[in-house]
């Protein structure tokens, strides 16, 4: 069974992934995609900010993008799913998210 810390990393790696599918729903590409999925990342370390469905559905409703609340929980499911493959996985290639897990680990 994985860690809390494994658990953080494949949280973090989620909100990664679904950041980068909304940041594409949202016409955001490059620098800007990157920069809104590191948001959504960052959010699962904030408990105030860690609700990334609302929060997306917020910036969908202000950007006039049609997707239903099932359709982005299920996206956030296939995500959760990748995320852990890659998290079972980890070749390292992911370090900066997991220093923000153990990071976020050591502070609780």
């Amino acid at each position: 069974m994985a860690g809390p810390g494994a658990e953080m990393v494949r949280i973090v790696r989620r909100n990664k992934l679904v950041g980068f599918w909304a940041a594409e729903k949202l016409a955001l590409a490059g620098e800007n995609a990157k920069t809104y999925s590191d948001g959504l990342a960052k959010a699962a370390l904030d408990v105030e900010r860690s609700d990334i469905l609302a929060i997306i559905r917020r910036d969908f409703d202000a950007a006039g993008v049609v997707q239903s609340d099932d359709d982005i929980l299920a996206v956030m499911n296939v995500c959760w799913l990748e995320a852990g493959k890659r998290t079972k996985g980890s070749d390292g290639s992911d370090a900066a998210l997991v220093q923000i897990a153990r990071h976020l680990m050591q502070g609780s």
